[in-house]
């Protein structure tokens, strides 16, 4: 049985892009990392995205990593891509994808270019039109689709199967959702996505990608269903106890979305380092040691419930 087709929903496990000392990708230490959070109940891999330094990653490290989360998951669980960026490179990418057997993929925004209404569409059109693979539409920075084009492209294209939003626009994100219902996957995907979901659950947001999962995927777990089974104290518990610090230090340093990621798995014994490419940085050290106190004090208050990992 494959996931060919499968639409992700759940928890969703973003992997990072493990770096080796002369500053190439770590396949070994991806695999490591993808196999965690597969094990640990994430119900889909999305590789090479935001938190995987699409970015900053070349076409031969893209493939790489691909092929990694793909023999890695071993069709346990759906994998998607990230493309987006230039148009042509998005098409090229969603066609390598294709041929490696990926489930499907992620359009992150074009570069720069605040486009209109008119040419989002065509964005997505020329995209989504190269294959069908399952596409996911993402509402980020300058790349803000609204309903009447987001109803255009879900009406002409059957494969585009979920909207993941990382732009926090309510009104609009209630908009959508009310309009046009289940015919698509809902994903909240803003920065540290446990902060806003209690307010993305209660419009019809089902899915949330998770970064502090590739650390403590039982955190995530025991939150989200907590927030699912209407179990309010311990929602809060969580979140004052360990979401909210959590934030405060990601919010410190512009790029720590991607690079306290790294910080906290390497805390928590995966073969990581905690290193990025540029343009973001690595977590300074009085931020790493903060970091380091609370998921200390999380394990202690909320012990997972099996042995963390350890190299």
């Amino acid at each position: 049985m494959t996931n060919a087709g499968k639409v992700p929903t759940g928890i969703l496990g973003f992997p990072t892009a493990p770096l080796t000392k002369e500053g190439t990708i770590d396949a070994k230490a991806l695999a490591e990392n993808i196999d965690f959070l597969i094990n640990e109940g994430l119900s889909s891999i999305f590789i090479a995205c935001g938190s995987g330094e699409f970015h900053a990653i070349s076409r031969a490290e893209y493939q790489k990593m691909v092929e990694t989360a793909l023999e890695t998951a071993n069709k346990r669980v759906p994998v998607y891509t990230g493309v987006g960026g230039n148009i042509t490179d998005a098409v090229e990418l969603v066609k390598l994808s294709e041929e490696l057997g990926a489930d499907g993929y992620l359009i992150l925004p074009p570069y720069l270019i605040n486009g209109e209404q008119e040419g989002l569409y065509h964005y997505y059109k020329t995209i989504v039109e190269s294959s069908n693979l399952n596409a996911i539409l993402y509402n980020r920075d300058n790349a803000i689709i609204q309903l009447e084009t987001l109803q255009r492209l879900v009406d002409e294209f059957p494969q585009i199967v979920g909207l993941k939003d990382g732009y926090g626009n309510m009104e609009l994100n209630l908009e959508l959702v009310q309009t046009i219902g289940d015919r698509l996957e809902w994903l909240n995907g803003m920065p540290f996505a446990e902060i806003t979901m209690p307010a993305y659950a209660a419009i019809g947001f089902n899915s949330y990608s998770s970064a502090m999962s590739n650390y403590m995927p039982h955190i995530s777990r025991l939150y989200y269903d907590a927030l699912l089974e209407g179990n309010h104290k311990l929602v809060r518990e969580i979140y004052v106890d360990v979401l909210l610090p959590i934030n405060r230090i990601r919010k410190a340093r512009n790029g720590y979305a991607v690079s306290l990621i790294k910080a906290g798995m390497e805390i928590q014994g995966f073969p990581v380092a905690n290193a990025v490419r540029p343009p973001c940085i690595a977590v300074e050290k009085e931020h790493y040691e903060e970091l380091k106190a609370i998921i200390a004090d999380t394990l202690e208050k909320y012990p997972a419930p099996h042995k963390e990992h350890s190299k």
